[in-house]
């Protein structure tokens, strides 16, 4: 057989197929097309799947074979990397079907569709807080699952991601010099994340915030918010007496204390 009737018997083939599957989708047969979507899912022609059964699930919801349908439906869209559709199906699942011996795998593939939604810290983090409450519904649910260790995991990286979201979005203020919007993300994302790794950091751009607003201040606003600064700086030296940023706070207290005229070699005296 040469090359050209080759491809023209595969072409031959593929329009056959295509013409019987149009016929299919057609077809007022349910019960053929029933059997013909556990066909298709058996070989992962997940599309002919999903669309077969959003004709054929309507026909069989009350039935005894409704279960197995309906999972395959959420494996399909799963096996074709929808899991905006995925997620919802293994949703209504697990709700339609709390007793199944699929339950589970349910429950933990909802968090995960929300999971693998996930983007990078610098962009909108709801399916990230979505992916949390998910894997959290699921411990409280099966708190002896074999994958409770890894819904667990999920969660910690998840949690870290919401931190790096807080911390990025405080010192992208900062870095844009709007000191004062600055101030109050920062403070947000310290109330919020008390024990984030990028604690220190975050106090002292907060510090440098308070300082610079007052430094660019109206005369009339300057002396209050340079005492907002001060206060600051002892909250910053409370916790980081030797902190990295050290030879720079001492240089904003230098310059708040010159400006509220405090006399800092007494201090320095006293320590």
């Amino acid at each position: 057989m040469n090359l050209r009737v080759f491809i023209v018997l595969i072409v031959s083939l593929l329009v056959s197929s295509c013409g019987e599957y149009q016929k299919l989708l057609k077809s007022t047969d349910y019960e053929l097309k029933k059997n013909k979507v556990k066909e298709y899912y058996d070989k992962g022609e997940y599309v002919k799947v999903t669309e077969l059964l959003a004709q054929v699930l309507p026909r069989y919801r009350a039935t005894e074979e409704a279960e197995g349908l309906s999972w395959m439906n959420a494996e399909s869209y799963l096996g074709m990397k929808d899991y905006i559709m995925a997620g919802s199906e293994f949703k209504n699942f697990s709700d339609l079907y709390p007793y199944s011996k699929n339950a589970e795998e349910a429950n933990f593939m909802t968090a995960m569709c929300d999971y693998y939604q996930s983007p990078r810290a610098e962009l909108d983090q709801e399916n990230t807080r979505n992916a949390i409450n998910g894997f959290n519904l699921f411990l409280s649910k099966f708190p002896a699952s074999a994958r409770a260790d890894e819904a667990k995991n999920h969660v910690k990286e998840m949690e870290d991601r919401i931190v790096e979201k807080s911390y990025l979005s405080a010192k992208l203020y900062y870095d844009m010099k709007q000191y004062k919007a600055a101030v109050v993300a920062l403070n947000n994302s310290l109330k919020e994340f008390p024990e984030t790794s990028n604690r220190e950091e975050l106090m002292f751009l907060k510090l440098n915030s308070l300082f610079l607003y007052a430094e660019y201040s109206y005369a009339s606003k300057q002396t209050e918010r340079y005492q907002a600064t001060l206060d600051d700086y002892y909250s910053y030296m409370e916790e980081f007496p030797k902190g990295n940023y050290s030879r720079e706070v001492a240089r904003i207290y230098q310059a708040t204390a010159k400006i509220l005229k405090i006399n800092t070699e007494v201090k320095a005296n006293n320590q």
